[in-house]
């Protein structure tokens, strides 16, 4: 019984595959051409294709593509210009080429190519071309242009190794500040319409610090007020009073590190601390300042201390949890920017 097809083009890739397959086999099995056509229910004109497409490439001539264009083909762009374009993004930032501005957008990036090759592209071709270069819309991290970076290779590189190659205890440290007006994280709410938390409006704040080391341990203390020497000092008496060996603390160029007191008391004490500072304007270098940062992401979200005192026993419970997870606290060693802490201790 004949079983027509009717148009074979709206059949979907595999149907049309096995139809191919069909009449090719209805050949071998001794009919004609056109007696396969008509069982089939396609042009005769279609199982002569099919049969030489057998003939010179066996199966695999009969297998279904993929529909539509092909990678790369009808693009504006050929791949060399887009390959300059890619590397362009990478390695320039838009007022290095004359186009202003730091940051890369999708009409900056038009801009680019319009001036490169006289091609004016649409914000979203310019997205999809981005994308397809394996590129993402994200926050840039900053930098301060003071910065030295031979100071933070040399960090890198020389200083910290040769600190993990001493027998000691090497920690990290570092103050932060939490306030009562600050709002920090994000909540769902209807498009359009900015949401209102109530919290107090009086102002007050609380300062802490803290030290952690690569094998997940952290000591801290919050304190009321501003961070001196007096408050430095004793931290660093009760830091000492934990080990029975020496220690190395790093941390940055703060004045309260650098002052005369502190001075002479490492002086008198150099039999059980050292500090090191890190290089000037380089906190990305520093895996206590992500203590800082998970402390503000994780505690203002849900604070409801109403005076210095509630905010206070806020922040002391944060730090309490953290000693107890000794795997966060290794985390911050594992940050992209301070991998190089934990792979200095690799043999």
């Amino acid at each position: 019984m004949t079983d027509l097809v009717g148009d074979a083009r709206r059949l979907s890739p595999d149907a049309q595959e096995a139809l191919r397959m069909r009449a090719v086999a209805a050949v071998r099995a001794g009919r004609n051409r056109r007696e396969a056509a008509e069982l089939l229910g396609v042009s005769a004109e279609s199982v002569a294709d099919w049969w030489a497409a057998w003939q010179a490439g066996g199966r695999e001539a009969l297998v279904s593509g993929r529909r539509g264009r092909r990678p790369g083909e009808h693009q504006v762009l050929d791949p060399d210009e887009q390959q300059c374009v890619r590397q362009a993004l990478l390695d320039h930032r838009p007022e290095d080429l004359g186009l202003g501005g730091q940051l890369w957008t999708r009409a900056m990036v038009g801009d680019l190519i319009a001036l490169l090759y006289r091609v004016r592209l649409t914000e979203q071709g310019v997205g999809k071309y981005l994308r397809r270069w394996g590129l993402s819309f994200q926050r840039p991290d900053k930098r301060a242009i003071e910065q030295g970076p031979e100071a933070v290779r040399a960090r890198r590189e020389e200083t910290w190794p040769a600190i993990r190659a001493r027998s000691a205890e090497v920690l990290s440290a570092d103050q932060v500040g939490v306030r009562s007006d600050q709002v920090s994280g994000r909540t769902w709410a209807a498009k359009g319409g900015t949401p209102t938390i109530r919290r107090t409006g009086n102002r007050f704040s609380v300062n802490a610090m803290s030290a952690i080391s690569t094998r997940g341990k952290m000591w801290f203390t919050a304190y009321r007020g501003s961070s001196t020497t007096t408050v430095f000092l004793d931290f660093l008496r009760r830091l000492v009073g934990q080990f029975d060996r020496k220690t190395h603390l790093v941390v940055d160029r703060h004045s309260v590190h650098r002052g005369k007191a502190v001075r002479e008391w490492l002086a008198e004490h150099e039999d059980r601390i050292v500090l090191h500072l890190l290089p000037a304007y380089a906190p990305e270098t520093d895996p206590d300042e992500l203590v800082n940062a998970d402390l503000k992401r994780t505690l203002l979200p849900a604070c409801r201390a109403r005076n210095a005192g509630g905010l206070a026993d806020e922040v002391r419970r944060f730090f309490h949890r953290r000693q107890n997870q000794p795997r966060i606290v290794r985390g911050y060693f594992r940050a992209p920017h301070v991998r190089y802490i934990l792979d200095a201790q690799k043999p």
